[in-house]
Order: structure tokens, then C-alpha cells, then sequence
């Protein structure tokens, strides 16, 4: 059913997007001590367990756990991309989508059968 392939995906892309908060976010407060860095990241992290637990354990219906693996990477780097670009202000070079997109086939490689 398209609701057990969607969901996992949903769900990844919800978790990535507090996951690249919580690990990158912080790069525009560099004034900010370290520890109050830390407890803020950990804050949000569990908000990105939240989503990621339940992805992986409804995906694990339909997809394998590599496929999970898989999936997740090139959404990261599908969110990373536009935080990168929008939030940072410091947009991809073409290298950057070059290795991004080397990942991608590894993922795809990931769905052969």
C-alpha cells in the first residue's frame, strides 16, 4: 500500500529536518557557550528520534534495513542542501552536488534486486 512505502519517508524527512538543526543550527550562534550548544542540540535530537524510531520500525515492513539506510542518507543530504543554502547562507559548489550525487547511486544501487 502506498501509506506503508510513504510514511518512512515522511517520517525521515521530518526527523532529518531537526536533525540538521540540532547538528549544524548552532553554526550561526558561534558566541554561544559550548555546553548551552550541547543541551540545545540534545533538546532537539529528541524530537529527531521521535520520527527517526518509528521510520525505521514501520519502514522495516516494506523496505530492508539497508534500503532505510539508504533512503535516509539521500534525504540528509536533500535537507542539509537547502539548511546549507537558506539557513547558513552558504550555498552548494558543484563539487559538493557531485559527491552528493555519488551517494545518491550508491543509495539507488542500495534498491537493486
Amino acid at each position: 500500500m502506498l501509506t506503508e512505502r510513504l510514511a518512512p519517508i515522511l517520517l525521515l524527512l521530518g526527523s532529518n529536518v531537526f536533525m540538521t538543526f540540532a547538528w549544524y543550527g548552532h553554526l550561526k550562534y558561534k558566541s554561544t557557550p559550548l555546553l548551552t550548544v550541547i543541551l540545545a542540540s540534545w533538546g532537539i535530537a529528541l524530537f529527531e528520534y521521535c520520527l527517526m524510531v518509528p521510520a525505521n520500525r514501520f519502514g522495516s515492513a516494506v523496505y530492508s534495513a539497508p534500503q532505510l539506510k539508504g533512503m535516509q542518507e539521500v534525504i540528509t543530504l536533500l535537507v542539509f542542501a537547502g539548511f546549507s543554502a537558506w539557513y547558513l547562507e552558504q550555498p552548494l559548489k558543484w563539487n559538493h552536488w557531485a559527491g552528493f550525487a555519488l551517494i545518491a547511486v550508491a543509495a539507488w544501487l542500495i534498491f537493486l534486486e
